[in-house]
């Protein structure tokens, strides 16, 4: 306790939660990391599909960047729209459930489950990524370097969103001047004639070998700057009043920043000549070219490195409150709409840190195997969000309908086009969309399933009246004659003094005989029944004898009670050398008998 007390911090009041949400400057570094960070891997993934070709076809990087920004546009004006339309949250998953259905809705709620998961590995790999590519030293421990920041980042959410949004805001904001730097350093020594013109081919120059193909396979790879841009309009409940008004101010201030981020980077990467490398990063390359290896260079990859992996809070930022959502609705397991000690969502952060985990270890913490996967996860529900506003608007024609309607038309249509050129061309890396997909929304039908079948068996109005109790025939399995059988048998006689039937299970008979003669000395007023077990098995004996009792005691409207002695040492650790009998039993009678078990424990002092 004293240790979660040191990780987590204090518990908080139910009162205290006004205290937990966020301002516009904190909101911003909070739910914009993902989509600012992306600017760090988005245009190197543009240079890796045209570097197939040749270093000649850069030049059009700068074209497909103007696409990813007329994409951004209509997605930023498009979840702004969505953010005053929904001002409770839920994004994609509860514009495409409200009009689409919900079976579309699912699929936009199961694919961001997946794509935050993909947000916290990918994000912490990337991290991981610039830190060894500054230090090579480090390759070995990729793994285990984004492990730790994943634990790290875990427990920094599960202290509160505004004490994580505090400390993550610097990193934020200082990779933004980072990069502000780099860009306008950049930029001034390509104007004053310190780069070589002859390091890139100019625009326009003919390539052979370029198709259509090949250029919307890189505009769709750069498009995956734009994963964590639906974060905002899922996370308005973390927003202080009026809510509305101020996710809409961050969510174009994000948009602002990853334009002029994005396109500087893409730039600088074709003017300087920058070709991807194994191991080291468009971003660490053009750092080197501008300042060289001084404190700069490596101002600029710590910054970096940083928001790469706090980027991972975008995550979890956003999977808590749409596992809010999905919980509210049936689809997945109550538990995720329980607050923590510190007023967070804190089952929905730690399973969102352990699946992040195993995806980094499966994965071997290689980005580029991630970002595919992640970047789909992102567009389906892109796409579903756009289409189900369209009909929206179609449905209620609200004044001003049209150009809504236009603005959600051409995201739909270039996030479905993104979606496909990802199947088309990526399809051995995001495969696994189409059978994770499919299971997952089986999952969240099977979860409801069971839900109402539990609310029809428990509500009044339909349950089967329950049948009176006239008496009660207590079991009390014990192993010896001792304090903690004692214990046991005075709280059965409190219940029930004259329906106890003491079980005892012998491996050997002369142990048999022995116990019964002890025993007729020691409680000669309780019932002792031994059976003899010649396969050394406690538990199958016993059942078959409650089994017994119990088909006799319901003829008469009698409940069978087992009541299991159980002694409790004083330290933790000690109960790894003791036999759990009595939890084994237990288990099985809860679950396979229809009787009460009632655990009776003994206290030990040392």
């Amino acid at each position: 306790m004293s240790l979660k007390r040191f990780l987590i911090g204090r518990p908080l009041k139910s009162t205290e939660l006004g205290e937990q949400k966020l301002n516009k400057t904190k909101a911003l570094a909070i739910l914009s990391s993902d989509a600012l960070s992306s600017v760090a891997y988005g245009p190197e993934q543009i240079l890796l599909v045209l570097i197939t070709i040749s270093a000649a076809a850069f030049w059009y990087s700068i074209p497909i960047a103007v696409g990813v920004l007329v994409l951004l546009t209509a997605l930023i004006l498009s979840y702004r729209q969505i953010i005053f339309a929904y001002p409770h949250g839920g994004g994609a998953y509860v514009v495409s459930k409200e009009n689409l259905g919900t079976n579309y809705g699912l699929i936009a709620g199961g694919s961001l489950l997946v794509d935050y998961i993909l947000t916290v590995a990918v994000s912490v790999s990337a991290g991981t990524d610039a830190i060894t590519s500054a230090f090579p030293s480090l390759h070995p421990y990729t793994v285990i370097i984004a492990i730790i920041f994943v634990l790290f980042i875990t427990t920094l959410n599960l202290r509160g969103v505004t004490e994580s949004a505090s400390i993550l805001a610097y990193p934020v904001y200082l990779f933004v001047l980072a990069l502000f730097i780099l860009i306008g350093v950049g930029i001034f020594n390509i104007l004053t004639g310190h780069v070589p013109a002859e390091l890139h081919a100019p625009i326009g120059t003919p390539v052979a070998g370029i198709s259509l193909f090949l250029l919307l396979r890189a505009f769709a790879s750069g498009s995956s700057a734009l994963t964590g841009v639906e974060a905002i309009s899922n996370a308005i409940p973390n927003f202080k009043d009026p809510a509305p008004n101020n996710a809409s101010k961050t969510l174009l201030a994000m948009g602002t920043l990853l334009a002029v981020l994005f396109s500087g980077i893409v730039f600088l990467a074709y003017y300087y000549g920058v070709a991807p490398k194994a191991q080291v990063t468009v971003v660490s390359q053009i750092a080197e070219m501008t300042f060289g290896r001084n404190f700069m260079y490596f101002f600029i990859q710590g910054t970096t490195a940083l928001i790469l992996i706090l980027a991972a809070n975008t995550g979890y930022s956003a999977f808590p409150l749409l596992a809010v959502n999905l919980a509210k609705d049936k689809f997945i397991p109550r538990m995720f709409t329980v607050r923590g000690d510190r007023l967070g969502y804190s089952n929905g952060i730690i399973m969102l840190g352990v699946c992040s985990i195993i995806l980094i270890v499966v994965f071997k913490g290689q980005t580029e195997h991630l970002i595919p996967l992640y970047a789909v996860g992102v567009f389906i529900p892109f796409t579903l969000s756009q289409t189900g506003m369209m009909l929206k608007w179609l449905r209620t024609k609200p004044q001003g309908w049209v150009p809504k309607f236009i603005i959600n038309t051409i995201g739909a249509l270039i996030s479905l086009t993104v979606s496909l050129m990802f199947f088309l061309t990526k399809f051995n890396q995001v495969w696994p969309v189409l059978i994770f997909l499919p299971l997952i929304i089986l999952f969240f039908y099977r979860i409801r399933k069971h839900y109402e079948a539990v609310g029809d068996q428990l509500r009044l109005t339909t349950c089967e009246r329950a049948v009176p109790i006239e008496g009660n025939v207590i079991i009390v399995p014990v192993a010896g004659i001792t304090h903690v059988v004692e214990n046991s048998l005075n709280y059965a006689k409190s219940l029930s003094p004259h329906q106890i039937i003491a079980v005892y299970v012998p491996f050997e008979r002369h142990d048999e005989d022995e116990f019964e003669a002890k025993w007729e000395k020691w409680q000669p007023d309780v019932r002792l029944v031994t059976l003899y077990s010649p396969y050394r098995s406690i538990i199958h004996p016993l059942l078959k004898f409650v089994d017994t009792v119990q088909r006799k005691a319901s003829e008469s409207n009698y409940q069978v009670t087992v009541v299991i002695p159980q002694f409790i040492p004083k330290k933790g650790w000690h109960n790894i050398l003791h036999n759990q009998s009595g939890l084994m039993i237990r288990t099985k009678l809860l679950y396979s008998k229809k009787v009460i078990v009632t655990t009776v424990p003994y206290r030990l002092k040392k």
